[in-house]
């Protein structure tokens, strides 16, 4: 028997789909420093994945004297400037992937803790109708590694969980897609995913919508208990 095309698949943003990842880090640095502070490349992966006010409650902890909102805030315009000044970053094989599967006819969301503006202004650099949901940071209910972000995507979408595949390069976006019950798949960039529940593909280059097919099918048949 053939088996059928997810559902939908649900796309992390950053390191997944464009590699800002080094933006991000980037502006954390300047901005620290800017207060007296020093800011390691080892701080800075301990970040990767997080919610954005988390991510400035660490900051502040680091000595930078702003409120939260205003850190969020000031990063994501030094990203997005680099981003107006670059263009999307786009990681190996991921917008070929993303182009097959929407002329597939597979349902597909943008699940980020960016700002929906960064997130928006990512998605107006690729094709047309990329992406039918965005859910961002200031979207979600709670953070990622909360399921939240995730089950927002499925509901918007109008899918279950389980018949759906989320792609993510972060512990803390792989915990959130798990914890929603969704067969997930990690690409990892900046720090390691083994043993986070992800199905490790070293890179999206050369993936087809039958590879997320042949994936699902398997993580569904495993996940029921059937033979594989």
């Amino acid at each position: 028997m053939t088996s059928s095309l997810p559902a939908a698949v649900l796309w992390d943003m950053d390191g997944t789909l464009v590699d800002t990842e080094v933006y991000w880090m980037s502006a954390e640095t300047a901005l620290v420093e800017s207060f007296g502070g020093t800011w390691t490349h080892e701080q800075a992966l301990t970040l990767v994945g997080q919610g954005l006010e988390s991510s400035g409650a660490i900051l502040q902890d680091a000595g930078v004297r702003m409120s939260v909102s205003e850190i969020v805030q000031h990063l994501t315009e030094q990203v997005m400037n680099q981003l107006a000044e670059r263009g999307n970053p786009l990681r190996p094989g991921a917008a070929e992937l993303l182009r097959d599967l929407r002329a597939a006819g597979v349902r597909t969301a943008l699940v980020t803790m960016s700002l929906r503006s960064m997130a928006e202004l990512v998605v107006s650099r690729l094709d047309p109708d990329s992406f039918d949901v965005i859910v961002s940071g200031d979207d979600a209910t709670r953070p990622k590694p909360h399921p939240d972000p995730y089950l927002q995507a499925c509901a918007a979408l109008g899918v279950a969980p389980a018949d759906t595949v989320a792609i993510e390069d972060s512990p803390t976006g792989v915990g959130a897609a798990v914890a929603a019950g969704i067969p997930t798949i990690g690409v990892p960039l900046m720090v390691s995913l083994i043993g986070t529940g992800a199905t490790i593909w070293p890179t999206l280059e050369g993936r087809t919508p039958q590879d997320l097919t042949d994936f699902h099918a398997h993580a569904t048949t495993h996940r029921d208990g059937g033979r594989s």
